[in-house]
């Protein structure tokens, strides 16, 4: 300081900068402040603080404060919207040269000034903003699964409009035409019931695909599925298959075509030789199936395939993929799965939730080189302080190329393994660099050494690195005290190291874990499809297979009481219409994915299917008001515990009983469908897919109650479900 060091311009000093930093510190750079608070009126008025705190001091400290305005020139970068912001830090460090040229600087001066400058602006922002980013991807992850959810409930609802809803509405119609016919043309009404019949358990065994369907299957399971099955059916099954470390969507889509190709076949009992060969590239990942027994004229619709290969194709679609399926000569049929894969460490492709537009990859990564190559051309500014000799000039250069190609082109990429023998290896080839040349230059010794400090920490475990810091910083010291008598020389590059270790260390740690936060923010959005697929699975069964199981019974005796009693026939047909607009309306539940289930009303569908199945009914429901989803998990217990009885034609009698004790519910459902002394019933019996009393055990339990299922004296089967109330 010009003036000399007295208390009131130190106190004025630390002030200034306290304040400085406080700011900075505080409101720029605190990642809980989103980027539409520092757009506001109070970030231009904080940015207009820093710049007076940044600039009026160096009225009276001078030199002393000629690197403070690199603040300012990173907080613009943060506030104001490009390219304004650019063309504004740009000014900045352009000034910062000229305030250097206007203090007295010489042209190194002004050189080493003005990079310094760029690179604390630059170093402050990116900082800054991959701290931001990391804080905003932590709390976009739950909004990304959201978004992807959404996306996956669409497609259940098109899924369902196109299985179901036609299906339905097509019962509803031909019904109310049985309805009107029953008096009138009873052979009429009897075809019209006919085909609801079919109808319904062709809806039936849609409701059963489709749940099956979208419980991710697993491809090392279908192929052992598949050469088991094939084999026991006499077909010569020859499988070829990579293993490749997937994606779960991509793995969940070559399963299901595998499952879907290996129920293809078994309907054709011409097929004795099956080849399924799967190959995995770094760019795409493909599953042939190829089968003998196909005839001339197959095609995927001729071959039995229907809505199956429809879905198939329309779920590579969504990811890039393409599916083809069809005949080759001679009396083959191929069908082919083909779908992209992310470069590793890259984007899945599934519903993007925006990062903060201040800061892309491309850009971090951008200036993550900028700031570092910055600091080469600052450490040959700094030697030309020194030395004007040749040899030395291009020793040195040599010496901080080799560094920086190691920093970035291994260190700080992304995609390094930091903890391995092969960086251990190049973390001492980084240490050569920067000491050798010590031997040669002497007192004119500049190099990076912040750089090798900084990958210590990154390379080897704390235990290791933070020694390995602190003797790099020592070593400083050590050469710099040999060498210099300018007292201010020696914490001037203690200093500079320790901040570029540390500067080195942060960024290239918060780029990693920027990227790591992206794959990971993707895995989870899987996650969480896949949880709404099993969801949607669970309930589809749930919701809809009593409903049409129903409407097909009830059919059945619509049909056998025409003749007998058309009277009670038509009183069916009106329950059918009821039962149908209520199968509707799950449809529309399903798909919304805002089940609130009426007790009362599943309790009253109950009574009418088990009537209509012969079944006697004993039913007492004795309930106050209970909590929404209380009601809707007792009705659904109930539903598929009727179902569950619908399934066994010895059953005769069924008591339904739902109170309350205590501070529980209790739905107790048993009946006597077990005949054979000591037999181990099995009411729940399932399809492949796995549903019944392992779904509703997970409901159940997931409001902290209990549901049992077990065998009774007297051949009786009890299903008996307590949640608290």
């Amino acid at each position: 300081m010009a003036a000399g060091l007295t208390p009131a311009r130190l106190v004025l000093a630390v002030a200034s900068l306290g304040a400085l930093l406080a700011i900075q510190l505080l409101y720029f750079s605190r990642p809980s402040v989103d980027m539409q608070a520092l757009r506001s009126r109070n970030g231009y008025l904080m940015l207009g603080a820093q710049a007076a705190l940044g600039y009026l001091p160096l009225l009276e400290f001078g030199q002393a404060w000629i690197n403070m305005p690199s603040f300012l020139a990173g907080s613009v970068l943060l506030v104001l919207p490009r390219p304004a912001a650019w063309v504004l830090f740009g000014t900045i460090v352009a000034g910062m040269g000229a305030i250097q040229a206007a203090l007295g600087g010489e042209v190194l001066d002004i050189c080493y000034t003005t990079v310094g400058a760029a690179l604390g602006g630059l170093s402050v922002f990116l900082l800054t903003s991959l701290a931001r980013l990391v804080n905003e991807l932590h709390l976009a992850r739950r909004e990304l699964a959201d978004r992807a959810v959404a996306d996956e409930r669409l497609r259940f609802a098109k899924d369902l409009h196109d299985l179901l809803g036609l299906n339905l509405s097509s019962i509803a119609f031909k019904g109310e035409v049985a309805h009107r016919l029953v008096h009138r043309d009873p052979d009429l009404a009897k075809t019209a019931l006919a085909d609801i019949t079919a109808v319904a358990r062709r809806a039936l065994s849609d409701v059963r695909s489709v749940a099956s369907e979208y419980r991710e299957r697993s491809l090392e399971q279908e192929s052992r599925v598949a050469q088991s099955v094939l084999s026991a059916s006499d077909v010569d099954v020859r499988l070829d298959l990579d293993r490749p470390d997937l994606p779960a969507e991509p793995l969940g889509v070559l399963a299901t075509a595998l499952h879907e190709a290996v129920a293809n076949m078994l309907r054709h009992s011409r097929v004795r030789r099956c080849d399924i060969t799967l190959r995995a590239s770094p760019d795409v990942v493909s599953l042939e199936v190829v089968n003998d027994g196909a005839g001339d004229g197959d095609d995927p619709a001729a071959a039995g395939w229907g809505n199956g290969i429809r879905r198939l194709a329309a779920r590579a679609q969504n990811l890039g993929g393409t599916v083809t399926a069809g005949p080759e000569a001679p009396g083959r049929f191929r069908l082919r799965v083909e779908l992209p894969l992310p470069a590793p460490g890259g984007d899945a492709p599934v519903a993007e939730a925006a990062p903060s537009p201040q800061l892309s990859g491309r850009l971090a990564h951008g200036l993550l080189t900028t700031v570092f190559a910055g600091f080469g051309v600052a450490a040959v500014i700094h030697l030309f302080y020194l030395t004007e000799s040749a040899g030395h000039l291009a020793l040195t250069v040599g010496a901080l190329a080799g560094i920086l190609a190691l920093q970035l082109g291994y260190f700080s990429r992304p995609t390094t393994v930091l903890r391995s023998r092969r960086s251990q290896a190049l973390l001492v080839a980084q240490a050569a660099l920067v000491y050798l040349p010590l031997i040669e230059l002497g007192p004119n010794w500049v190099s990076l050494p912040g750089l090798l400090a900084g990958s210590a920490l990154l390379v080897l475990r704390p235990a290791f690195g933070l020694p390995a810091f602190a003797a790099v910083v020592a070593s400083i010291a050590a050469v710099r005290g040999g060498f210099t008598t300018d007292p201010g020389d020696l914490p001037f590059n203690v200093l500079a190291t320790i901040n570029t270790g540390t500067l080195v260390f942060g960024l290239t740690w918060l780029t990693r874990l920027t990227g790591e936060l992206e794959s990971t923010r993707h895995r989870l959005a899987e996650v969480a499809v896949t949880e709404e697929r099993l969801r949607f699975a669970r309930d589809l069964h749930d919701l809809l297979g009593l409903s049409l199981s129903a409407i097909a019974l009830k059919t059945e005796l619509t049909d056998r009481l025409l003749v007998v009693d058309p009277g009670r026939a038509a009183d069916e047909l009106a329950e059918i219409l009821v039962l149908c607009r209520h199968a509707l309306a799950d449809v529309r539940s399903v798909a919304s994915g805002h089940q609130q289930l009426s007790l009362d009303e599943e309790s009253r569908a109950a009574h009418a299917a088990l009537t209509a199945a012969d079944v006697e009914v004993d039913m007492r429901m004795h309930h106050d008001n209970l909590p929404v989803q209380v009601r809707t998990v007792l009705a659904v217990v109930l539903r598929e515990g009727v179902t569950n009885v619908l399934r066994h034609s010895k059953v005769e009698h069924c008591e339904i009983t739902l109170r309350q004790q205590d501070r529980s519910v209790v739905l107790e459902i048993v009946n006597d469908g077990v005949r054979a002394p000591g037999e181990r019933s099995r009411p729940a019996r399932r399809e492949p897919g796995g549903n019944g009393i392992r779904n509703l055990s997970e409901r159940v339990s997931a409001l902290g109650g209990e549901l049992t299922a077990e065998s009774r004296p007297g051949g009786r089967f009890r299903l008996r479900a307590v949640v608290p109330s």
